[in-house]
């Protein structure tokens, strides 16, 4: 399928006359096919022009008409074929197997807000029923329902090209709230991002929608995502990537003359706690699953392994050794970018380089753009005098911390930031010891899981994929599941409105046939 390198204004495909580059091929560093344009301060006021435009109108179209919209764009992507598997594997150097799965989540992410929109609790309907006769003072008719925030702009991340880029998550569920989305390709796979966005595209046109329900604006630096953040008309933002980008579009929202919120996914290590009695009995399996999640990727998901926390012992020994020697045979992996391969080499480096800490063992030695996975070992002491310890190191590296005591691993998690997950590995023997953590890492995580890794984010009702900044800037949320709709949503109160003029989720038949609570039991 031929690529045009164009933005995607409104639908409509427009060439920018001034800067334009290439893709780079991740695993040669070679410009790819096609040129791309940089999307004008034009063409960026006219994507979000249509897209306020469209709002009004799209924000009204009933649940059903939604749902179909985003099974339409599932099919769509899944009509681009083979091609688009073929580019995003040259654009991002990750393996056609893990592109397929990934594209399957996209499609699925895209229908699971479709059943959300026609199950319909997103409402949050409420209703009040009017108590003309109360004393001392009657009660009005009060009637809630949530509504869709605005025009939605949203950053496609480097790690995952489909499922958190251009129809990821965050579009899925910022159309499913009813907002139109202006999306930013990133600028590492604009091919990736053109024929999804084409797909996505088509879906509006044949369903009737308005034109500014999607744009699509492409830029190989920032100045278009600045803009596009700054743009009055933009309502909230979604971002998956760096916390230095996150942080930079927090402070660009927040000095707006009105603010906005930035649901960014930022950074986490994602610490692993390997509790005594599962080190007795499996410490040398769990170093060698443990190798398995840390190199899933390249070490390049936002939830692979990056610390270890366990009490020094003949178990720990074990897992050390097992993590060692699964780790040798482990294979270099081409990285997503030049850029991130040469910050995850300056992050081993420095870890390297810190008298404070060990070599565990690496994998194998790789070439240009491959990332060579490595463990390091260093002294609950250490981690907790040395601030850098803590950093995320982009990439398949980890750090154990061997801890003298129950208490030592407790000050170390004391002292994290906020993270996405946490990880306890444990036998029934070390219960009661974990139930003294859970009340520290539930302060600290947003998702506490056992016996595995972070790794594999379910796509379901009851996932959380957020966490306490600076996992997210708001740990209030979830980038994954249903309750991602929330996001882009609000509530709105409706006193003593005439039943024809009250919206279709709040009429007293209830057209929609959606569950309610009525005077504070739910309902129909």
């Amino acid at each position: 399928m031929d690529l045009h390198g164009d933005n995607l204004i409104g639908g409509e495909p427009l060439t920018a006359q001034g800067e334009r580059w290439h893709a780079v091929e991740a695993a040669t560093g070679r410009d790819l096919p096609s040129e791309f344009s940089a999307a004008t301060p034009e063409m960026v006021d006219r994507a979000c022009a249509l897209a306020d435009e469209a709002f009004d109108t799209y924000r009204e179209t009933s649940p059903e008409e939604r749902a179909a919209f985003l099974e339409a764009v599932a099919q769509g992507i899944l009509d681009v074929g083979d091609a688009l598997i073929e580019r995003c594997m040259a654009e991002s150097g990750l393996p056609r197997p893990r592109l397929e799965g990934e594209r399957g989540r996209t499609v699925g992410q895209l229908r699971l807000f479709a059943a959300v929109l026609r199950e319909g609790s997103f409402h949050e309907a409420r209703i009040d029923p009017a108590l003309p006769d109360r004393k001392p003072l009657p009660r009005p008719d009060l009637r809630l329902r949530n509504v869709a925030v605005g025009p939605v702009a949203v950053f496609g991340a480097s790690n995952f090209p489909l499922a958190f880029s251009v129809a990821g998550g965050d579009t899925a569920s910022a159309l499913a709230a009813g907002c139109p989305v202006v999306a930013k390709a990133h600028p590492a796979h604009p091919g990736t991002s053109e024929l999804v966005g084409r797909a996505i595209a088509g879906a509006v046109k044949a369903r009737g929608l308005p034109a500014g329900v999607f744009s699509l604006l492409f830029d190989p630096g920032i100045e278009v995502g600045k803009r596009l953040v700054a743009d009055p008309r933009i309502a909230a933002v979604g971002f998956t990537g760096s916390q230095r980008g996150g942080t930079a579009l927090m402070k660009l929202a927040a000095e707006r003359p009105v603010p906005i919120p930035v649901y960014a996914e930022m950074s986490s290590i994602n610490p692993v706690i390997l509790m005594p009695a599962a080190l007795e009995a499996r410490g040398a399996e769990i170093g060698k699953a443990f190798v398995g999640a840390l190199t899933l990727g390249s070490g390049q998901f936002c939830t692979n392994p990056g610390l270890v926390l366990a009490v020094e012992g003949p178990g720990l020994d074990a897992f050390l050794a097992g993590a060692g020697e699964a780790l040798k045979g482990v294979a270099a992996q081409t990285m997503l970018t030049p850029g991130i391969h040469k910050a995850y080499c300056t992050g081993v480096a420095a870890l390297e380089g810190n008298p404070a800490v060990t070599k565990v063992a690496s994998g194998q030695a790789g070439g240009d753009n491959q990332g060579q996975p490595v463990l390091f070992v260093t002294a609950a002491g250490a981690f907790l005098e040395d601030h850098r310890l803590a950093e995320e190191v982009f990439g398949a590296a980890s750090l154990v911390v061997k801890c003298r005591n129950a208490g030592e691993i407790h000050a170390v998690l004391a002292r994290l930031e906020g993270q996405l997950t946490a990880a306890l590995h444990m036998e029934p023997g070390d219960y009661e010891a974990a139930r003294a953590l859970l009340p520290l890492l539930e302060r600290r995580v947003g998702r506490i899981l056992v016996n595995g890794f972070g790794t594999g984010v379910e796509v379901g009702h009851a996932m959380v994929h957020g966490g306490p900044y600076p996992a997210t800037s708001d740990g209030r949320t979830t980038s994954v599941g249903s309750l991602a709709i929330h996001r882009f949503l609000r509530p709105v109160c409706y006193q003593d409105l005439p039943d024809a003029l009250l919206p279709a989720a709040l009429k007293q038949a209830n057209p929609l046939g959606i569950p309610r609570r009525i005077d504070g039991k739910i309902g129909g």
